[in-house]
């Protein structure tokens, strides 16, 4: 598996990097276009699955990573000697879901959705670094408007926001099927 000099460079920086780093300045380093380095960064990945290897790239939004293969978390967590991060609660997946959906957004947006008080979930999502200030809005009171980060997609496995799920319109859920009224 023997890598180009590029591709050498490309891994070194990520490796180095530690954290994502945006694809523009990687390929600025590299002396590349950006659908270049996409390009060497599919072939490093091919070739770490060919060989086995545990490492990959991957996507973040509009940076990259190089990350472990997740198969290996527990391993790296128990040699690491890291603590479990609480599990989200059911709270917590619903303001994820109305931000990554909905972003940039504010709290009382959310809030209005839920129904609910929810700051104190905000605030907690905020300090794991899944959701982030995005701004203030030109509204009275110009209030904080909040977006997912690339944590959030990290840890969710996506590459971008794009690769969440569709939701279903309520209107197609509660239409009845065609033939739902016929005798059979």
């Amino acid at each position: 598996m023997p890598f180009e000099q590029k591709q050498k460079e490309i891994q070194a920086i990520l490796f180095a990097a530690g954290e994502p780093l945006e694809l523009k300045r990687l390929a600025q380093a590299v002396e590349l276009g950006e659908q270049e380095v996409r390009g060497q960064l599919e072939q490093i990945n091919e070739g770490y699955r060919a060989a086995g290897l545990p490492f990959c790239f991957m996507r973040l939004g509009e940076s990259v990573q190089m990350c472990t293969e997740p198969e290996y978390a527990a391993l790296i967590r128990q040699a690491l000697e890291m603590k479990r991060n609480t599990p989200l609660s059911q709270a917590a997946f619903e303001v994820l879901a109305i931000v990554a959906y909905n972003q940039p957004v504010t709290r009382a947006f959310v809030e209005q959705v839920r129904g609910v008080d929810s700051s104190g979930v905000m605030n907690a999502l905020a300090e794991k670094g899944l959701v982030e200030e995005a701004g203030r809005l030109e509204l009275p009171g110009r209030p904080i408007a909040y977006q997912t980060t690339e944590s959030f997609l990290r840890c969710f496995s996506l590459s971008s926001l794009e690769e969440l799920p569709q939701i279903e319109e309520e209107a197609e859920k509660e239409q009845p099927p065609a033939d739902a009224g016929s005798d059979c």
